[in-house]
């Protein structure tokens, strides 16, 4: 092999068109998937105090906001919902006329070719907060995997492209498949939040989902962070069940996660740059601490550098807007 002074690395980085050409991944705005808040009511949009840049709509505000993701070439949003009435067992997530099934409506009829991706879990629609039916001060898995599977038909049949379980209860890829395959929706897919760990990153999302369990923890459901063979087999497990695109959450501090999984399977991959990774971003940004634009790409960089194909993240309006000006 030649070396130096023969081999040169530096050469092929001399300058951006040469670091360009031989650049080994790229981030796209056909890779990113953007997350949006729906809440009850009208007129509101309303700026995430914990989340700068990222809003609460009502449904009737929504029309500007895809119409902005649409001309930013921005192809899929994935829906929160944010209700004010809660019960028990998450009625509201699986009630027809939803927030988040009036929201589906509403965008799929002023951009029909924007993909639709919906979160299905109880936890934004129980008064207790957690992500299924309580039982005896226990998340019952089975009792639950009903009303999953519920929520996401009823997406589905409110125009739904894509249904995505991040709940974590065992055997819930299969309920849904089955309950979409019964009902004639077999070509929907799932892409399902298979390695979603109990992580300290979500402050902001559950804030902004009103979605603090009122006891306890997840510790029980959600993924230990220390473990990695173990969300092999998760991964595993939702393929086997029907999982059409798999998911790692968060992103971050789970890069070695995403590269294990693009290694072992061949199927789509999705990883989620949480809300805590947005906002730490954010607030470092805020005080000049680091260029923000530069460390939003070197971190969706890392995130495809590691193998993830689809990014959900709440950077991803901002860097359409930097993508269409540089094209």
């Amino acid at each position: 092999m030649p070396n130096f002074p023969e081999l040169r690395l530096r050469r092929l980085r001399k300058n951006e068109a040469l670091r360009s050409l031989v650049r080994e991944n790229h981030v796209d705005v056909g890779d990113l998937i953007y997350p949006i808040f729906v809440v009850e009511g009208k007129g509101i949009k309303k700026e995430i105090e914990l989340m700068p840049g990222v809003f609460h709509f009502s449904v009737d505000k929504l029309k500007a906001e895809i119409e902005d993701l649409t001309r930013l070439h921005v192809p899929a949003v994935i829906l929160f919902g944010v209700v004010n009435e809660k019960d028990e067992v998450g009625s509201g997530a699986y009630h027809p006329k939803g927030v988040i099934q009036q929201a589906i409506r509403a965008i799929k009829k002023n951009a029909p070719d924007m993909l639709v991706v919906t979160d299905v879990c109880l936890c934004e629609y129980t008064s207790h907060g957690h992500c299924g039916v309580i039982c005896d001060g226990y998340v019952d898995n089975d009792k639950t995997l009903p009303l999953l599977a519920k929520m996401a038909l009823s997406h589905v049949i409110a125009g739904a492209d894509i249904v995505a379980p991040s709940d974590m209860m065992d055997g819930r890829v299969k309920a849904i498949r089955d309950a979409l395959d019964i009902h004639g929706f077999d070509t929907t897919p799932i892409l399902a939040y298979s390695a979603k760990y109990a992580s300290a990153f979500y402050g902001p999302f559950r804030e902004a989902a009103g979605s603090i369990p009122q006891f306890g923890d997840r510790k029980s459901y959600q993924m230990d962070p220390p473990n990695a063979r173990e969300a092999m087999r998760e991964i595993e497990q939702d393929i086997r069940e029907g999982a059409d695109i798999v998911m790692v959450k968060p992103a971050l501090s789970y890069l070695d996660v995403i590269r294990l999984a693009r290694d072992k399977f061949d199927y789509p991959l999705a990883a989620y740059n949480v809300s805590g990774e947005y906002a730490m971003v954010k607030a470092a940004a805020k005080m000049g601490w680091v260029d923000e634009k530069r460390v939003i790409f070197e971190i969706l960089g890392s995130i495809k550098r590691a193998g993830a194909d689809i990014i959900i993240t709440y950077h991803a309006k901002q860097v359409a807007e930097w993508l269409s000006l540089v094209k």
